[in-house]
C-alpha cells in the first residue's frame, strides 16, 4: 500500500500556471505507475496524465497535451503535474493515483489521494 497526498491547487485566472504535487509514503514508490485524474462537478472522473515507474514514459489526454507536464522524483517520493495555459474547463478536483498496472482508467488504480481543487476563472 502507498499513501498519497496532493497539494498545490488553488484559484487562478485563465492563462496562468499551477504545479500540483503528489507526495507518497509507504511501500517503495518506484514500483508504482502514477496517474493524475480530475473530476468536475456532475462529471465522471477523467484521465489527465500518466507516468511510468521509472519516469521514462509519459502519456497525456488530448485535452491537456502540450499544456501539462507530469514528472517524478523517486528519491523524493513525489510526482508533479505542471499545468500551464490553464483554461476554465480545467476546473476540477485533481487526484493522483498509484498502481502497479493502471494506465488511463480510474478502475485500474487502488491507491488514491484526497484531491486538490483547481479553479480557473475566465
Amino acid at each position: 500500500q502507498v499513501q498519497l497526498v496532493e497539494s498545490g491547487g488553488g484559484s487562478v485566472q485563465a492563462g496562468d500556471s499551477l504545479r500540483l504535487s503528489c507526495a507518497a509514503s509507504g511501500r517503495a514508490f518506484g514500483t508504482y505507475n502514477i496517474g493524475w485524474f480530475r473530476q468536475a462537478p456532475g462529471k465522471r472522473r477523467e484521465f489527465v496524465a500518466h507516468i511510468s515507474m521509472s519516469g521514462d514514459n509519459t502519456y497525456y489526454s488530448d485535452s491537456v497535451k502540450g499544456r501539462f507536464t507530469i514528472s517524478r522524483d523517486n528519491a523524493k517520493n513525489t510526482v508533479w503535474l505542471q499545468m500551464n495555459s490553464l483554461k476554465p474547463e480545467d476546473t476540477a478536483v485533481y487526484y493522483c493515483a498509484a498502481s502497479e498496472y493502471g494506465f488511463t482508467l480510474p478502475s485500474g488504480y487502488l491507491n488514491w489521494g484526497q484531491g486538490t481543487q483547481v479553479t480557473v476563472s475566465a
